[in-house]
């Protein structure tokens, strides 16, 4: 269940819950997966550590992929085309600088349907075109993790909605 959703400073629902292991964010990324609609770019915040790619990787599940699911660490993106939505995943935690994203040719992945996971969407600024959905995991005190996800545009709120009506039922 989402511990809290409330209106935050520009009246958008804000939902935070609490995942005590591994197991819990897996869950949580196949949630998320069943509220996310056919486009959708979801920066994924967090320390190293944080469990950005475990998260994508119960999100890729909940779509129905069954392959392998690696962190993009050096590739920069990894598409999953075998899931009911196609999904890029990216990591740009290597960058020395933004102009690395403009230099890759990733900016076309931006464009059509599809949904982009950025995992270290900082590190391309300010070429990296604008979130739906701000997914920040922080690490806590007892080794769990603590998942937020703030909308930032209609389709980041309808899929915030979503996810906080299927965790309540």
């Amino acid at each position: 269940m989402v511990s809290h959703a409330h209106p935050n400073h520009d009246n958008a629902p804000e939902g935070s819950l609490y995942l005590a292991d591994e197991s819990a964010t897996l869950a949580a990324g196949e949630q998320l997966a069943n509220a996310l609609p056919g486009r959708l770019t979801v920066f994924l915040c967090g320390d190293l550590g944080a469990g950005k790619t475990t998260l994508t990787r119960g999100l890729l599940r909940g779509l129905g992929f069954t392959g392998k699911v690696k962190s993009p660490t050096y590739t920069l993106v990894e598409p999953y085309k075998d899931s009911r939505i196609v999904v890029y995943h990216f990591d740009f935690y290597r960058f020395t600088h933004a102009e690395e994203f403009l230099e890759a040719g990733l900016e076309e992945y931006f464009e059509g349907d599809g949904i982009r996971i950025v995992e270290w969407p900082d590190r391309a600024q300010p070429y990296l075109p604008a979130a739906d959905l701000e997914i920040l995991l922080q690490v806590s005190a007892d080794g769990g993790r603590r998942l937020e996800l703030r909308p930032l545009s209609g389709e980041g709120h309808t899929c915030l909605e979503r996810f906080a009506t299927s965790r309540t039922h």
